[in-house]
């Protein structure tokens, strides 16, 4: 598929270039980056429907903005493909998300215009205002300007932020992305509310018909009906949320209408304090398929744009099929049994679940803090509830985990997905830590299945549990062990013995028993599958380092504080001292690329590994030589 000609957008290597067209030239330019948006992702791959409801509304914020210097904070960053092709970045776009390509989202060392580094939503307020209140106490003129969609202020952050802006007072502006759509549709009652506030239509209406009614009342009531539309007004305008809060309301405004808004950010940008402008956009917005599905054409592969997204192969089950398929099964035995996720249905495997067991599902929108809570809540009335949870999206409810959940010692299940490395969406979505900060946890069962049968049974372990636990397992396929279909569960903290051998035992976690499997005859190796990260199997741990002359532990989590570690901490407190080597991911943020180049990138593939035992063990055999 080759790239058209695209006259105005070649032109366009900054947006300084932009800021010298007429304005008369927008609409086309509109079109073009359109198109060519399309056109890239569609070869490339990535994020696409985002981004095709952004265009008018990044040319019109670049065309206004004195950019970089005037600060421009995107939310999340789904959406920031077009303002990186009007940023130096145009001829890159085509490598987005591979190795020593552009990142998918908005990255500080990458450009001066990512002004801040971001892949979780919601913090574009916060880091805005701090912008914001730092041009304030330097005295500058300097604009700063967050853009964040009506997805993302589903989020706590984004009202703490909100409310802060008001009290504060800095000269911020932000743009509301209304297109009704996070990654799945948006839900709760406050995204209900808001899209019926923000429509304005219900109080537009009852006031044209008022103002005939009270032409012809007597001055008296005329004035009793203006205080009372004041409190109509406070229930049913969309500014007066806001205005509530301390900003200035403007909108809403066509988000695709380029003359619209270059006009109405003009006269925003002369105005001082905080102030929010309403647009509202439509998701895939030019590409009709994307607009009739915005959800399939979110993220995509490579793809015709002619033929549109192909059915896709039946392929095996990969682990969050096989999460999805117990969950299903689960429910089914147990009345009791809920599935939660935070705005990641699709993602996380909830699609089925949803359909069967609608009065069991539950999607808090992006609020991971109140998934956990409102999981320990359940648990609290002995319902048993599924928190299905990306790794890195687990982050954001630590506190919660620690204090609602683990210190309570409630049954909560955590199913943890895309635990290690993730591939192309990057460093702010590896899921390198939480071996690290879940085994810390009194009360915490924490599990890593090696294989596909096995992640079903620890599932199951976790479901019967009576405290907190959680199974982590990685995006993708396993070695393709078919699950079989029942609820059994394993003996906790049990390992598995796979090989045995002499002299080295490679102690292998998750997803790290495959390369361990493939490498051990290479050494004669014993291999154990850990299987249970809290607690160990510090029997076994203790025979093998007692039957072998070196001790590996390999993890595909941070080596600091990860499972490797809780082997060392074992092995002490059984005063054994053997030569031990920790493989895991490295001290850094891993930056995006296919998963499996990745592993290779970080010397976790059976190559790495192979590598890395052998130069160890070297170095060990030399320390021992006799000196002359």
């Amino acid at each position: 598929m080759e790239l058209g000609t695209y006259p105005l957008l070649e032109g366009i290597d900054e947006p300084a270039h932009l800021r010298e067209l007429p304005q008369s030239q927008l609409p086309r330019l509109t079109a073009q980056l359109r198109d060519y948006l399309l056109n890239s992702v569609a070869r490339s791959g990535g994020h696409l429907a985002a981004g095709l409801g952004a265009v008018e509304l990044t040319v019109a914020l670049h065309y206004v903005l004195n950019t970089p210097y005037d600060r421009l904070v995107w939310d999340v960053g789904h959406q920031c493909y077009p303002h990186k092709i009007l940023t130096g970045r145009r001829q890159e776009i085509g490598r987005i998300r591979k190795i020593d390509g552009p990142a998918g989202f908005p990255e500080r060392k990458e450009s001066p215009y990512d002004t801040f580094g971001v892949g979780h939503s919601s913090t574009s307020i916060s880091a805005a205002l701090g912008m914001a209140l730092a041009s304030r106490n330097r005295g500058d003129q300097r604009k700063t300007c967050a853009v964040i969609g009506d997805g993302g202020l589903t989020a706590g952050e984004a009202f703490e932020a909100l409310n802060h802006a008001g009290d504060a007072r800095p000269d911020l502006l932000v743009i509301l992305n209304d297109n009704e759509m996070s990654i799945s549709e948006n839900v709760g009652a406050l995204n209900k509310t808001l899209a019926r506030l923000l429509s304005g239509g219900v109080y537009g209406n009852l006031r044209e018909e008022a103002k005939n009614v009270l032409e012809h009342m007597p001055t008296p009531m005329r004035e009793f009906a203006k205080r009372a539309e004041e409190h109509v007004k406070g229930m049913l305008v969309p500014g007066t949320f806001f205005e509530e809060l301390g900003f200035q309301y403007f909108g809403p405004v066509d988000g695709h209408d380029i003359d619209q808004l270059v006009d109405v950010l003009g006269r925003l940008r002369e105005l001082d304090g905080p102030r929010i402008l309403h647009c509202v956009t439509r998701k895939g917005k030019g590409y009709p398929r994307a607009e009739a599905n915005p959800i399939a054409y979110h993220g995509v592969k490579a793809f015709d744009p002619a033929a549109g997204l192909s059915a896709s192969e039946p392929a095996p089950p990969n682990y969050t099929d096989v999460f999805s398929d117990w969950l299903c099964d689960a429910a089914k035995a147990n009345p009791r049994v809920w599935g939660i996720t935070p705005a990641m249905r699709e993602g996380s495997g909830l699609v089925d679940f949803a359909e069967r067991y609608p009065d069991r599902y539950l999607d808090t929108a992006i609020a991971e803090q109140h998934a956990v809570t409102l999981a320990a809540g359940l648990a609290c009335e002995g319902e048993r509830p599924v928190l299905a949870i990306y790794s890195t999206f687990l982050q954001r409810g630590y506190d919660q985990l620690v204090h609602d959940v683990a210190l309570q010692n409630l049954p909560v299940l955590f199913a943890v997905d895309r635990a290690g490395l993730v591939g192309a969406d990057g460093a702010t979505h590896q899921g390198a830590f939480d071996f690290s900060y879940t085994r810390c946890l009194p009360n915490m069962t924490v599990m890593a299945p090696a294989d596909e049968w096995e992640c079903r049974r620890m599932l199951s372990t976790g479901l019967s549990l009576d405290g907190p636990s959680s199974v982590r397992y990685p995006k993708g396929r396993g070695p393709g062990v078919a699950p079989d279909d029942t609820l059994e569960t394993l003996p906790v903290g049990k390992a598995e013995v796979r090989r045995t051998g002499k002299k080295i035992v490679l102690l292998a976690f998750g997803s790290m028993v495959e390369p361990a499997q493939a490498i051990a005859e290479d050494f004669d190796a014993s291999v154990v599958n850990m299987r249970f990260v809290r607690p160990l199997d510090e029997d076994c741990i203790q025979q093998m380092a007692k039957r072998h002359d070196y001790v590996v532990t390999l993890e595909e989590n941070v080596v600091a504080g990860g499972a490797g570690s809780a082997v060392a901490e074992a092995l002490a407190r059984a005063g054994l001292n053997p030569p031990l080597l920790h493989i895991g991911l490295p001290d850094a943020y891993v930056q995006h690329a296919e998963r499996d180049e990745q592993l290779e990138l970080v010397g976790l593939d059976a190559a790495g590994i192979r590598q890395r035992i052998h130069e160890w063990l070297d170095t060990k055999v030399a320390s021992k030589a006799p000196t002359q």
